[in-house]
């Protein structure tokens, strides 16, 4: 192979490997960017409120 047929050869296979994908449905994307943001906002919240306990529990512990 030349120099010029290996990068047309990479993108026909890349193309051929690209059509093998299953690929979600738009109502699957939303569902799942969905958990994604309720599941970071749930964590987010859970580790804000232990962050202020534990700040109070260390500030009367060396106070």
């Amino acid at each position: 192979m030349n120099i010029i047929a290996k990068p047309i050869n990479f993108i026909k296979e890349v193309r051929v490997e690209l059509g093998k994908v299953a690929w979600s449905t738009r109502e699957e994307l939303l569902a799942s960017t969905m958990v994604v943001i309720v599941v970071t906002l749930i964590l987010g919240i859970f580790i804000g409120v232990l962050d202020m306990f534990l700040s109070k529990l260390l500030s009367l512990l060396f106070k």
